[in-house]
């Protein structure tokens, strides 16, 4: 199986193997529109477009992208790293190290 990391960031898996930025990133396209300002903060509605940087599906790859981008596409060769889980290893501020696998949305 071939991985394709399509994030910006490694992704190490709690396993010891990870799998570097490919240079291309897929992200979802997103747009913002101000509902209102309370006590001078502003409040944005943010709506979701279309997914951008993501190859075509080719046997045998699977696409690493972040969980915004799983959550727009239907396709069965997309996974997102598991960050929810229990297990993930974070550093004592609190960023991830890493996690014991991925998330699919099959």
């Amino acid at each position: 199986m071939n991985f394709v990391n399509l994030t910006p960031h490694v992704v190490r898996l709690n396993n010891g193997t990870s799998f570097e930025p490919s240079g291309i990133v897929a992200r979802v396209a997103s747009d913002l529109q101000e509902v209102e300002t309370v006590s001078g903060v502003q409040f944005f509605r943010q709506t979701f477009g279309e997914v951008e940087g993501l190859p075509e599906e080719i046997p045998g790859t699977i696409y690493i992208v972040s969980a915004v981008v799983l959550s727009a596409v239907d396709r069965g060769d997309c996974v997102a790293p598991a960050t929810g889980s229990k297990e993930t290893i974070r550093d004592e501020s609190g960023q991830i190290q890493s996690v014991p696998g991925f998330v699919t949305k099959n």
